[in-house]
């Protein structure tokens, strides 16, 4: 059983940075993409970043490009989410996700970590 284990969450001051992490574990899979949702009370679930296993590709949204970065470690089997700049706005519980290859949509989530982000 495959599992996500993501870390780096915590309280920050506006203008401040984070780096999330995400490893996964237990049997080896592969996938087609990994990405950083996050959800803020009574919000919807949004896609914050993707990255493409093969080739690297990324996405941003809007309200994340030119401040937030995703990256990926291969050999470690682990994503990255560097927050910098942080706004009040970008408080939410953040979740790392994987699509395998073959599935339709991100079908393995990490179970959150909360960051939080004062005026």
């Amino acid at each position: 059983q495959v599992q996500l284990v993501e870390s780096g969450g915590g309280l920050v001051q506006a203008g401040g940075s984070l780096k999330l992490s995400c490893a996964a574990s237990g049997r080896t899979f592969i996938t087609y993409a990994m990405a950083w949702f996050r959800q803020a009370p009574g919000k919807e679930r949004e896609l914050v970043a993707s990255i493409r296993s093969s080739g690297g590709n990324t996405y941003y949204a809007d309200s994340v490009t030119g401040r937030f970065s995703i990256s990926r470690e291969v050999r470690r089997n682990t994503v990255y989410l560097q927050m910098n700049s942080l706004k009040p706005e970008d408080t939410a519980v953040y979740y790392c996700a994987a699509q395998q290859v073959g599935a339709n949509e991100y079908n393995i989530w990490g179970q959150g970590t909360q960051v939080t982000v004062s005026s």
